[in-house]
């Protein structure tokens, strides 16, 4: 049994290929080896943080996925490579290249959360995660483009556009959709732009745009990782998380970004006891029960990427049983509500820490004046719903979100106990749609919502393909089972193999 321990605190053109020089394979290339190449001497985080740079020069024009580059990031990885010959290294990210979505903050950097709105004034610290990564020794490459203000603007939204960004791509195939909101995070992470991204979700943001574009993606335990100076919707839902081509990457980044934060009271129900680092194991799923919820209306080209996703299962010794969640229904009739309110609530408080619009009305009254606001897609009606929602003391909002929370965490309890499971697999995504304004996303992506609304872990990883365009599978589990989902996702990588790197087709039939 291969048994991988990741401590917390140690550890297109083709103009530049991810395998372009020294036989390193950007690709491919994981965290630990990385490091193993520059404990050797035989990289350093300056040429790393440069053939990233190249990347982004050479690929990004097609596809929109970074905003920003930070000036800094050479002179970043330069100060990681004097700590390693003094023998000073920080943990397992020190002088990895990593990309933020641009709605974490970020000192003296843009943070925009896609919107001219919020341009011309960066925050002045970065948010709490964005000072464990630059304690652990991270290089922020940048900042990555998004869908406009976590796809909660208009309600009819096209993923991966922003006022700021323009529209990111998909690298599968140019003219598909990445999903979103963090569509940039997931396009420049399967692209080979950086190591890993961080992402943020408050229902699908991470494991949508990680499935559609062909990566892994973890949304954690709601309170593992601290909100604080990440442009919100609700804090009942909304998290960040690591999104990379392999799991080991995302378990160690969350391992560095995880923790409590006095200026976030969720963070405080962290467990004592929870892992400080990650134990991945190739034979996870040996001897596990897997409940499998395949969800139809996603069609039947999805139905049979996981047929042989539970084949796989099986071969690797776990039992799959097939699944249904309930409550699902109600749950949807509940969470749009709720979420009006939240967002009105946690964007003024988020609004007053910062220049520029003080809060949601004039957010509103700016949009109504900035003709680039609307060249995409014209409405704000989620933001005018919102600023008319139920204040956070009604009675109604109360109610409601206390059975929709009831309702996620027991679709998940529920089946989990009923069928004896470890954990429950579906599909993340159907293929990916074209992208176009005028008609906006299609919707029909109902996987990533229990858990997102439970405050449940969740974690997708590629299982195939339908044509050139990936699907993931995703694992969840019940509250603090980060470890466990992860490590059930890392076995099914290792067996499956599934992920191919995109080629940029600019179209398919």
């Amino acid at each position: 049994m291969l048994r991988l321990v990741i401590p917390c605190v140690l550890l297109a053109t083709m103009a530049v290929p991810a395998n372009a020089s020294q036989g390193l394979d950007l690709d491919r290339a994981t965290i630990p080896e990385l490091q193993l190449r520059m404990d050797r001497g035989k990289l350093t985080a300056v040429e790393l943080t440069g053939r990233y740079l190249a990347r982004i020069r050479a690929v990004d024009d097609k596809l929109h996925s970074v905003i920003l580059v930070d000036p800094t990031a050479t002179e970043q990885a330069r100060a990681s490579d004097r700590r390693r010959r003094a023998g000073q290294l920080r943990g397992p990210l020190d002088g990895i290249p990593i990309l933020l979505k641009d709605n974490v903050d970020t000192r003296g950097l843009q943070t925009t959360a896609g919107s001219r709105a919020l341009l011309g004034t960066p925050p002045a610290k970065d948010a709490f995660q964005v000072q464990r990564l630059r304690a652990a020794g991270a290089v922020i490459l940048g900042k990555a483009n998004m869908s406009e203000w976590a796809n909660f603007r208009s309600a009819k939204p096209t993923s991966g556009w922003s006022a700021v960004g323009g529209q990111t791509n998909n690298p599968y195939v140019l003219d598909r959709n990445p999903c979103g909101s963090s569509s940039g995070s997931g396009a420049a992470v399967a692209a080979s732009l950086a190591q890993v991204a961080i992402g943020s979700e408050t229902d699908g943001s991470v494991v949508c745009p990680a499935g559609m574009t062909g990566v892994v993606g973890h949304k954690p335990t709601l309170g593992l990782v601290s909100r604080t100076g990440v442009v919100p919707i609700s804090a009942e839902q909304d998290t960040t998380g690591p999104m990379s081509r392999n799991v080991i990457d995302s378990a160690i980044t969350l391992a560095v970004i995880q923790g409590r934060d006095p200026a976030d009271a969720a963070t405080k129900a962290i467990p004592r006891d929870h892992p400080r680092h990650y134990r991945l194991s190739k034979d996870s799923l040996k001897g596990a029960r897997i409940g499998l919820w395949r969800l139809p209306v996603l069609g039947p080209d999805v139905d049979r990427v996981m047929t042989a996703a539970a084949a796989s299962l099986r071969a690797q010794g776990a039992q799959v049983v097939e699944v249904e969640m309930p409550y699902q229904q109600r749950i949807a009739e509940l969470e749009f509500p709720a979420l009006l309110t939240e967002f009105h609530r946690d964007i003024d408080k988020y609004l007053a820490t910062r220049d520029g619009p003080r809060d949601l009305a004039a957010l509103i009254e700016y949009n109504r004046n900035d003709p680039l606001e609307r060249t995409c897609f014209p409405g704000q009606e989620l933001f005018e719903m919102a600023l008319a929602a139920p204040g956070p003391t009604d009675p109604g909002y109360l109610a409601g979100r206390r059975e929709l929370t009831d309702l996620a965490k027991r679709s998940i309890d529920e089946t989990m106990a009923r069928h004896r499971l470890d954990a429950i697999a579906a599909p993340t995504n159907p293929p990916a749609w074209k992208t176009n304004c005028a008609t906006g996303d299609n919707d029909i992506i109902p996987s990533s919502t229990p858990a997102a609304v439970a405050g449940y872990p969740g974690v997708t990883v590629p299982a195939g393909f339908i044509g050139p365009l990936p699907v993931g599978i995703s694992f969840m589990a019940g509250r603090w089972a980060d470890g466990e989902v992860l490590s059930l996702a890392y076995a099914f990588e290792q067996a499956t193999h599934a992920r191919k790197a995109p080629k940029f087709l600019p179209t398919i039939g």
